[in-house]
């Protein structure tokens, strides 16, 4: 399978255009159609997704929902609920880790091998970018050494500067 690091790598592009198993979303604890990540796969996955969600009702902060993908490539939609950032001092960085290890966890139990992830909580959330790339790295790098069941992660940034910082939180490791 090769080691841990070898299965990830940083792209920078439209994680709704990206053929895996499953593509992560930053979504809110409503499970509610939101902007940014959010929208853009709620749009593109289309209507069928919220009356899913809706069935589902909501998440708690910190933790992970699954749907089908819908319209989308892939097949699945993990529903990762990323804390607000609050400063630093209400447990955001352990909240944000258990976002990726949840997705690990629902991942394998569905059989899912490959996994493309946003920049969780880094946009209207305002975590801190390059903070949130640390931990997100940290988090797939030691699930990926757990097991083989996910073969290929990608980090799906939206933008240069935040591929960036997701490429230099991976050279860090």
């Amino acid at each position: 399978m090769g080691t841990a690091a070898t299965r990830v790598s940083v792209v920078e592009g439209d994680i709704t255009r990206v053929a895996v198993d499953a593509v992560v979303n930053a979504a809110n604890s409503a499970l509610k159609r939101g902007g940014g990540v959010d929208g853009a796969i709620h749009a593109a996955a289309g209507p069928e997704l919220q009356a899913e969600l809706d069935r589902i009702g909501g998440c708690p902060t910190g933790e992970c929902r699954i749907t089908r993908g819908h319209r989308l490539p892939a097949a699945w939609i993990i529903h990762a609920v990323g804390p607000v950032w609050r400063g630093g001092t209400a447990n955001e960085d352990s909240l944000l880790e258990s976002c990726y290890r949840t997705a690990f966890a629902l991942a394998r139990r569905h059989g899912l091998a490959s996994l493309a992830f946003p920049a969780i909580s880094t946009g209207i959330y305002g975590f801190p970018k390059d903070r949130a790339a640390r931990i997100a790295v940290a988090a797939v790098l030691d699930e990926l050494s757990r097991d083989d069941t996910v073969t290929d992660v990608r980090f799906v940034c939206f933008d240069a500067e935040t591929a960036g910082l997701y490429r230099a939180a991976l050279a860090g490791r």
